[in-house]
């Protein structure tokens, strides 16, 4: 088909070779917004889902739309389409695009847009938006008005699923369609093009060298080495632990906690024994912790990555320790434990638990317990918000070897932004009950995202609300001591925490959830364990941020006070 020919090609008939092209490359799940310029996809879509081979999931706003296929992909674990019409609607697509950049989730962008002829004239809702995502996607592609979207397909999936040197990651596609926006009207939902489409299977993502099973223990040095397992470190950083005989420094979302060498109160307990570390190891991307940070930067100690294939969420040469994809190189690095090693961290692990219990109410509920009682549910998909949040379930997240709970959390910018959305997009895609945690800033920020649409079966979703009204994170950092001096008067009050007055039960009303309330540990854990056959739960948890500032403080200096055991190195 010539050029001049392909400029006459229907805006639908595009769309449907979009479409059909994504469904035969094994993409199931398009998340799409209301608007007239994206009106072909939405066409097709509508018979690709008739014919039983795709699955469409309707948002209102498009910010709520992109982080919901941020969770579907991360979920299920293959490529998840969101489409949109032209203009703003996709620049509100960016914070989740620049999120799935970091954590390499393959989110393909389908953007609407007006053809080139109308650019430039002042025609509505048309804007520079071909490379409006920047350097966050992995390449922008664009398909002109009436040319056929086979080539530009073809790349985008192959940069979806990444390469041996390049991460899995987003995408887009910017699709220009010119009128007429709609089938024809001898067409309808049954349209026939379907019919020759065949759904296909997304082929593994590309993986280098993984977790050996291999461990050569008795050629290895003795060394006081540690393991930190970042977001997204997965089972081979407790699997190395393990095999040496290590601790390990686990984030809740690395899903590598779930080890009994995993020391809960590794925070506060590094300065304890940081003069004796001779090694670190580490895997996946630690996001939480200044201590952690500090162990990492130490000149005196040497550290190694685990890198067995490319990452998203930094550029070689520009983190201290030594990449190294190799386990049986990276095992001659850590060395083995020496007698006593792990059992005194384990010690210290168990002397500064006491201490938490020890200053545990039972009258009254904070974020370590919410973090507490939660975790021990051992929900089968849990979400954990940004901020004071995932720092609660870091540090109050007793390890267990059995735990059944796959965690996730936005870190890859650690933006508060889309965690509602986030949690329906995990709940849909694993279609297992989700907890989803989160401040109460946090939810007021995608509050919106609670709006379902009808006619679309609901996924099984708690959202817990740790509501004690304000941003709490800011008084555990430095400008907790400036709000303590008085010297800016109320400024860190109203413009860090940024307290909101909005009433939690009757938003739950206003979008159609069952409202849930507690304010004691025993409260939660009732309603958690009790679920009856309401899907979309809202769960106020009461609480007061009011001694935050001197309870951490109080708590991190009764266990960095703590004396190393006198065995262990």
């Amino acid at each position: 088909m010539g050029l001049q020919q392909q400029d006459q090609q229907l805006a639908i008939t595009t769309a449907r070779q979009v479409l059909g092209t994504l469904i035969q490359s094994g993409i199931r799940d398009l998340v799409i917004s209301p608007g007239s310029r994206s009106a072909p996809l939405a066409y097709a879509a509508a018979e690709a889902e008739y014919a039983g081979l795709l699955r469409i999931h309707v948002r209102i706003d498009e910010r709520s739309a992109a982080f919901m296929a941020l969770g579907l992909a991360q979920s299920t674990q293959r490529p998840v389409a969101v489409a949109a019409t032209s203009g703003t609607a996709i620049g509100q697509m960016l914070p989740a695009v620049m999120e799935a950049n970091h954590t390499a989730t393959p989110l393909l962008v389908l953007s609407a847009d007006r053809p080139d002829e109308l650019h430039g004239t002042g025609a509505s809702q048309s804007t520079k938006q071909k490379t409006l995502f920047g350097e966050h996607v992995r390449v922008a592609l664009n398909v002109p008005a009436g040319v056929e979207p086979i080539e530009a397909l073809e790349q985008a999936l192959l940069n979806l699923q990444g390469t041996q040197l390049v991460p899995a990651g987003p995408v887009q596609l910017n699709v220009q369609f010119r009128d007429p926006l709609i089938p024809s009207d001898s067409e309808s939902i049954k349209n026939q093009f379907w019919t020759e489409i065949r759904p296909g299977v997304w082929p593994d993502t590309v993986h280098a060298q993984s977790a050996s099973d291999e461990v050569q223990a008795e050629n290895l040095p003795l060394r006081r080495t540690v393991v930190v397992a970042g977001h997204g470190a997965e089972e081979q950083a407790q699997i190395f632990a393990r095999q040496l005989g290590l601790p390990l420094f686990a984030e809740p979302s690395s899903n590598a906690r779930y080890s009994e060498h995993a020391i809960a109160h590794y925070r506060p307990l590094i300065s304890v024994g940081l003069e004796r570390i001779e090694r670190v190891v580490l895997f996946g991307r630690p996001t939480l912790s200044r201590p952690v940070a500090k162990l990492l930067a130490d000149p005196r100690i040497e550290s190694a990555i685990w890198q067995p294939g490319p990452v998203a969420w930094y550029e070689a040469g520009r983190r201290p320790e030594t990449p190294i994809g190799k386990w049986q190189e990276l095992q001659e690095f850590a060395g083995t434990a020496p007698h006593g090693w792990l059992e005194a961290w384990q010690e210290l692990d168990s002397q500064a638990q006491r201490i938490r219990s020890s200053q545990e109410n039972e009258s009254s509920i904070n974020g370590l317990d919410v973090a507490q009682v939660i975790w021990g549910q051992q929900p089968k998909v849990l979400l954990l918000g940004s901020s004071n949040i995932v720092r609660d379930f870091d540090l109050a997240g007793t390890p267990a070897g059995d735990h059944e709970s796959t965690v996730f959390a936005n870190r890859g910018l650690a933006g508060i932004d889309g965690t509602i959305s986030t949690a329906l997009g995990l709940a849909v895609g694993s279609q297992q009950r989700t907890v989803a945690v989160m401040g109460d800033i946090t939810f007021a920020h995608d509050a919106s995202a609670l709006s379902w649409t009808p006619g679309e079966p609901q996924p099984e979703l708690d959202v817990v609300v740790y509501n004690d009204a304000g941003g709490a994170i800011f008084s555990t950092l430095e400008h907790g001591a400036v709000d303590d001096s008085g010297r800016y008067a109320d400024a860190v009050e109203r413009l860090f925490a940024t307290p909101q007055k909005f009433d939690i039960q009757y938003l739950a009303k206003a979008y159609g959830w069952q409202y849930e309330r507690a304010t004691t540990k025993s409260d939660l854990k009732n309603i958690l364990e009790h679920t009856g056959d309401t899907k979309l739960r809202l769960i106020e948890v009461v609480a007061s941020r009011e001694n935050l500032r001197a309870d951490n403080q109080n708590l991190n200096q009764s266990i960095g006070q703590l004396s190393w055991p006198g065995a262990g190195g």
